[in-house]
């Protein structure tokens, strides 16, 4: 399992309820966080994270920092970049659930985990380990979010290989702070130069999660 630093300890006005089930947060350098029944959506986890001086604020600086430190996790071999292995090792290996569907609770006849009619993906051969390939699409079921995008703020479905921005087969660290950079600015919509826990949005999953509690 991809570890980082630990975490730091969480000074937060606001935390998210807590999940009726295992919770998955994807970050939005790609980094998964997973929570347990009665835990706390594991977004507080990557903020702790990324917050490094503890005030409630991630600011840019501190947001590159942390797409950084992970870009250096998936860089298995050192040599300054990502390349295809060491994508589909992330997809395997370290964010699987990337690989698989979502399907919506209560959106339609087709959200029981099951594929439509005629549709036999295999969602591991059909990946998207490879660079510039999208996931296929899933005719039929408007209740399906590809990918890494129900578990993320900023909906994504390979939020990794979307940084490959010379569609070369590598992701080099200079690629991946310019999308970081560009996903800061998405989620500081108010250009404050920073953000907060409360400011941000939820994910499909973290809402899905608050109203099965509801129920």
């Amino acid at each position: 399992m991809v570890a980082l630093a630990a975490f730091a300890p969480l000074r937060l006005t606001a935390q998210p309820a807590a999940t009726p089930g295992p919770g998955l947060f994807i970050s939005p350098s790609g980094q998964p966080f997973r929570s347990a029944r009665g835990e706390p959506y594991p977004v507080v986890r990557w903020f702790a994270q990324a917050d490094k001086n503890g005030d409630g604020r991630i600011d840019r600086a501190e947001f590159r920092a942390d797409a950084e430190a992970f870009f250096r996790v998936l860089d298995s071999n050192h040599d300054g970049v990502i390349d295809a292995f060491e994508l589909q090792a992330y997809e395997e290996k370290v964010a699987p659930e990337i690989l698989g569907a979502f399907r919506v609770p209560g959106a339609g006849a087709s959200d029981q985990g099951e594929r439509p009619p005629g549709d036999h993906r295999d969602a591991r051969r059909g990946g998207f380990a490879g660079f510039g390939r999208k996931p296929p699409a899933d005719p039929g079921a408007l209740s399906v979010a590809e990918g890494a995008a129900p578990y993320e703020l900023i909906p994504d479905p390979e939020p990794v290989a979307a940084a490959d921005l010379q569609m070369d087969g590598h992701i080099t660290l200079a690629e991946f702070l310019t999308v970081a950079d560009r996903r800061f600015d998405r989620l500081d919509k108010n250009s404050l130069g920073y953000l907060t826990l409360a400011g941000l949005p939820k994910t499909l999953a973290q809402t899905a999660g608050e109203s099965a509690l509801r129920r």
